[in-house]
């Protein structure tokens, strides 16, 4: 039996791509992902998350990681809530790797529910069972693995965009730094680039904060 385990990183962030990494192994070599002490990427160094990685990546049979822009989450947006986002992107995932039973970090607050959509979603011929749970990331090594990779793939793209943006802090509403930035750049611009997510409460909280200042300006 083909195992899988699901897990993203960057639902959250209002700046920069979510991604949404799967993991796949034969359930008779499952022990050897428990055996590298794989946990919830939040919990583990950056040095270590990224040896880890690179183990997790020659020990599965397979893995995969799907890239959600800015942009597209955007775009999605206008159409769908973000928890159905979550459950097309898991679905894409699962494609992907064609597992017979898949392990997911429930991004609903009904977990069953979760998993039933996304088994729903799944554009494939192959029959997956779905057991989809909160916190899955501390319960299944699996879905460890999968948090890792996620977690590391996303690190490198934010890297990457603090090149070109320069440093915009963790890209989390709840970061100064952030806010800062996205403040200071649309004082500028009058607008955001597309790696910034314009759906964002934070980012419409940002723009009616410069109105106000520009308004008192006139008083």
């Amino acid at each position: 039996m083909k195992i899988a385990g699901v897990d993203e990183a960057g639902k959250g962030p209002v700046i920069g791509p979510m991604c949404v990494a799967g993991v796949l192994i034969n359930e008779d070599k499952l022990h050897l992902i428990e055996e590298l002490g794989v946990k919830d990427s939040k919990k583990v160094a950056p040095k270590k998350r990224k040896l880890l990685s690179g183990r997790i990546k020659e020990t599965a049979d397979s893995w995969f990681v799907l890239d959600v822009s800015a942009h597209r989450i955007d775009e999605l947006r206008t159409i769908m809530t973000m928890n159905e986002v979550m459950v097309i992107c898991h679905a894409r995932v699962l494609e992907n790797l064609g597992p017979d039973h898949a392990f997911l970090d429930a991004a609903d607050v009904k977990e069953e529910r979760f998993g039933r959509n996304v088994q729903k979603k799944c554009q494939t011929p192959v029959t997956v069972r779905v057991t989809a749970r909160h916190k899955a990331d501390v319960r299944y090594p699996i879905v460890a693995a999968a948090s890792i990779i996620a977690k590391v793939h996303r690190d490198r793209a934010i890297a990457a965009l603090r090149v070109e943006f320069g440093d915009f802090g963790s890209g989390y509403p709840a970061d100064p730094k952030t806010i800062r930035f996205l403040r200071e750049w649309f004082s500028e611009h009058q607008s955001f680039p597309d790696v910034v997510r314009h759906s964002w409460k934070t980012v419409e909280n940002v723009i009616a904060s410069a109105k106000q200042t520009t308004l008192s300006a006139y008083r």
